[in-house]
């Protein structure tokens, strides 16, 4: 059975949120999440170039150039919004104001270690602030597909590419599955519909022990 990854994905990290929090989204997949909070929810969403009470995609026909998230999308605001410099944004981040952080990843290591920012001999425009995040928000979930267009695994034992920043991964969220890291390990602790722990396995080139509740993704 085929499943929409990406929407899998988006929808089980939607229940990371709670109500009053803060929450920043990362560039990618993790925008889409705006989409989908429940409109009853009193969430702010922060982009660390400047805003504060980022709204769901406008309408087409319906775009404000001038505004836009930290992935260069036309985004809309909610009432109440702000907006500031880079600076202040940062002092939001570095200043533990943010509860949540919802990032894309590269690669993830059974230590918790993330690569999000480049891929070497690739242009990158600048490193962004995935290293200030993962530093400042009080909780880092990081999502992504399990394994890349080649088949190859996305959790490693060790990261290939450079390190956004170790042991700074929470929870990590893909098609397949929901893991924690703990101070014993990676422990998987969701299984999406239809997924075997054996498939998991096969691919996933981590360490990871099982939750004995295992539970399947809501």
């Amino acid at each position: 059975m085929m499943r929409d990854t990406r929407l899998t994905i988006v929808k089980r990290a939607v229940q990371e949120i709670k109500d009053g929090m803060n929450v920043n989204l990362g560039i990618g997949m993790p925008t889409l999440v705006a989409n989908e909070i429940p409109a009853d929810f009193n969430v702010l969403l922060q982009s660390e170039n400047g805003l504060l009470g980022i709204g769901p995609y406008p309408l087409e026909g319906e775009e404000d150039p001038d505004l836009i998230n930290a992935g260069k999308e036309t985004i809309t605001t909610v009432p109440g919004s702000s907006f500031f410099d880079s600076a202040e944004s940062f002092a939001m981040i570095r200043g533990g104001h943010i509860d949540l952080a919802i990032l894309g990843g590269m690669e993830v290591s059974e230590n918790g270690d993330l690569a999000n920012w480049m891929i070497p001999g690739k242009m990158v425009k600048g490193m962004g602030g995935a290293m200030d995040l993962v530093n400042g928000a009080k909780r880092v979930v990081v999502v992504m597909e399990h394994v890349n267009k080649y088949g190859e695994a996305k959790i490693k034992k060790a990261c290939s590419l450079p390190l956004t920043g170790k042991g700074v991964v929470h929870r990590l969220i893909t098609d397949l599955a929901v893991f924690d890291f703990t101070e014993n390990g990676m422990v998987l602790m969701e299984l999406a519909e239809g997924v075997t722990i054996n498939e998991v396995k096969e691919k996933t080139e981590g360490s990871f022990t099982v939750l004995p509740e295992l539970e399947e993704v809501k």
